[in-house]
């Protein structure tokens, strides 16, 4: 069973998930509105991701006979100066996201919850990843910004970016 403080934060981070993945759709909007496909498909995988963290979210939450309350989700922001202002602030956010996941984890460990901890450990993990992927591009975007052929190039790559559903376990 969780805690009602537990539970308060699982449910926020809940939302938060559901807003990444709406940041993250606004994202794909802008590259789509600029025809690029490939910037656009990174967008569209990372949506897809922030998606399927919410409903483990959801699920762990409803696993340890919690009450998901879904909130009203923030509008994003939807326009940008430039493909690497997009991803500074992806990069931005995901830093963001740590943050929130850290925060968790400190609750769990106060709250002296071991299965919400563990639960967490996913996650640290995850936005490791997270962070090295948007900072990577970002490196990449600073790299040729200046130049167009760059460009056309690195948004080919990123329209070779395919999402790959983690491997469900139970424990």
């Amino acid at each position: 069973m969780l805690s009602e403080k537990i539970q308060k934060a699982l449910n926020e981070q809940l939302n938060a998930e559901l807003y990444s993945a709406y940041l993250y759709l606004s994202m794909r909007a802008w590259f789509e509105s600029k025809n690029l496909k490939g910037f656009a498909n990174w967008m569209n995988i990372q949506t897809q991701e922030e998606t399927m963290h919410a409903l483990k979210f959801f699920s762990f939450i409803t696993e340890r006979g919690g009450r998901v309350k879904l909130e009203q989700i923030k509008g994003p922001e939807t326009e940008w100066k430039s493909p690497l202002a997009i991803f500074e602030a992806g990069y931005k956010h995901e830093q963001y996201v740590t943050s929130r996941i850290n925060d968790l984890v400190n609750i769990a460990i106060e709250e002296k919850d071991h299965a919400t901890n563990s639960f967490l450990q996913w996650f640290v993990n995850e936005q490791v990843e997270e962070e090295a992927n948007s900072d990577g591009v970002v490196q990449q975007l600073k790299l040729v910004e200046s130049t167009p052929g760059g460009m056309f190039m690195l948004d080919k790559e990123l329209g070779r970016r395919v999402f790959t559903p983690p491997v469900q376990t139970k424990e």
